[in-house]
């Protein structure tokens, strides 16, 4: 099978949407009660993230509306009032965006030519005259867990950490040296590798975080970055071997990447231990003794539907084909790549569009030939790009406090947790000073336990999970802001972005 160029899909949805910041540091934000305006919040939750819809972009400019999570519109009216509502004609509701060379931007209302501001507490329009006061630092409101892929390369920048140094040379993100968190502290960013180190000003990576790892961030609509440092340098793929570096001379736009959630890679192996993987032809087969590049999948699913597909390192599709067989060349929009997954105690059995289940054959294909799925159609799955994860929930994220001794949901900044497979789809919780995530009778956790639990941990859409606590129940942000395992059934409380 001739190779197929890896196609990189388009930033979704939830990847575009920012939070803006004012002058004084508190956040755009819409209240439920009498669809008002205000800028009172100091952290970036779902009443504080909008969608930018785009209807004409100029270099320095464009012409836009903010929809927030409601649905509902940034308004002004003709008083300067701001207001959360359905736009009464074609102009209502736009404003004339303008990028600014510090990273800040401006919102002018198109009808009143009015500028958008606030005094730290209540949101207006009323002064033409542009001033600080109108000045609006955008932070993408998208999963911390992400990757930068340069669309003029059409490569995602990878962590080298046996050099220190940062290349723009993958192709496929499949590895977790291809996923970076995305700090936020003090109006500036900071990008954390897979092995806790930074991106720094000078020519090797940092191990802590301090003011050479701190860059500032130009944003623009369709999820575009990038990364400056304040003082007239750029970040950019420099050289034959495209280093991330500092510099003052991009070309052809160079400097800017596509910010988007780093996806979900897995491995499969079957009953006798053997890792599904893809040959030379385009076979799957479960042959392999250890793990490779081609044993590696990427997990789309749809969390509103129980279908998933999976994507092969050769840019294909597992699709079913005639005679049973399963092969990596199908197309996403083929209804034959669509499989029904059904989770069993951290394992996965995989049902074809014709209702058979995937097995394994005696001479190690991967064929759909089960009316009546058993032990031999159980797939082992287990993160394959993933060292830890970042829990993201209703409220905020999960982490830990110097003020309280429960862990949190409702976090501006998460923890990481740590990774220790233990079993097939289990695994053990690890905070990040080394100690263990521990479980209350009352069901909240604490992270310094001196023992290792089990936490189940399964997949319900391509970033989302759910996590079966030792307790036998189901980890769900609570509206206090602990994180709580009490749950018998799966409700939206229980679902994790990660």
């Amino acid at each position: 099978m001739d190779e197929v160029e890896w196609m990189h899909r388009h930033p979704k949805a939830e990847d575009l949407r920012i939070g803006l910041i004012s002058w004084a540091g508190t956040y755009l934000t819409f209240e439920a009660y009498k669809n008002t305006v205000t800028a009172n919040a100091k952290s970036l939750g779902r009443r504080q993230i909008w969608d930018l819809l785009v209807s004409n972009e100029q270099e320095t400019q464009a012409v836009v509306r903010l929809r927030s999570l409601k649905g509902l519109y940034l308004l002004c009216e003709a008083d300067g009032s701001m207001c959360h509502g359905q736009p009464r004609t074609s102009h209502h509701g736009c404003f004339l965006l303008r990028f600014h060379r510090n990273g800040k931007w401006t919102l002018q209302c198109i009808i009143s030519g009015r500028y958008l501001e606030s005094d730290g507490e209540d949101v207006f329009c009323n002064s033409r005259v542009l001033s600080a006061y109108h000045m609006w630092t955008p932070r993408p409101a998208l999963h911390v867990h992400v990757t930068l892929y340069s669309p003029i390369y059409h490569t995602y920048a990878r962590a080298d950490h046996s050099m220190g140094r940062i290349w723009v040379d993958a192709a496929v993100p499949c590895v977790e040296e291809c996923g970076f968190l995305l700090h936020f502290q003090d109006g500036c960013y900071h990008l954390e590798t897979s092995t806790h180190h930074f991106l720094s000003r000078v020519d090797r990576l940092a191990s802590q975080l301090s003011s050479k790892t701190a860059f500032h961030m130009q944003v623009r609509p369709r999820g575009l970055v990038a990364l400056c440092d304040g003082e007239g340098g750029t970040l950019y793929p420099q050289g034959s071997h495209l280093l991330l570096g500092l510099g003052s001379s991009p070309t052809r736009g160079t400097e800017w990447f596509i910010l988007r959630h780093f996806p979900t890679w897995v491995s499969l192996r079957s009953k006798a231990r053997k890792f599904i993987s893809v040959l030379y032809g385009a076979e799957v087969c479960a042959t392999s003794e250890r793990l490779t590049p081609m044993c590696l999948f990427q997990f789309e699913c749809d969390s509103e539907s129980p279908t998933l597909q999976l994507r092969s390192n050769n840019g294909c599709y597992l699709a079913q084909r005639p005679h049973r067989a399963v092969m990596a060349d199908g197309h996403p929009m083929e209804s034959d790549t669509f499989f029904r997954v059904h989770w069993n105690c951290g394992k996965i059995i995989l049902q074809s569009s014709n209702g058979r289940f995937l097995s394994i054959a005696p001479n190690g294909l991967l064929i759909a030939n089960t009316t009546s799925p058993g032990p031999n159609e159980e797939l082992a799955i287990r993160f394959a790009n993933r060292p830890f994860l970042v829990l993201r929930g209703r409220y905020g994220y999960v982490g830990s406090t110097s003020e309280r001794d429960l862990i949190q949901c409702n976090m501006d900044q998460p923890d990481c947790i740590q990774l220790l497979p233990c079993r097939q789809g289990i695994y053990h919780f690890q905070a990040q000073g080394g100690s263990f995530w521990s479980i209350t009778s009352f069901g909240t956790f604490r992270p310094w336990g001196k023992f290792a639990l089990n936490f189940c941990v399964e997949l319900q859409g391509s970033n989302l999970l759910t996590v079966l606590a030792p307790n036998g129940f189901y980890m769900r942000a609570d509206r206090s802001g602990t994180l709580l395992a009490d749950s018998e059934d799966i409700t939206k409380e229980c679902i994790w972005e990660f």
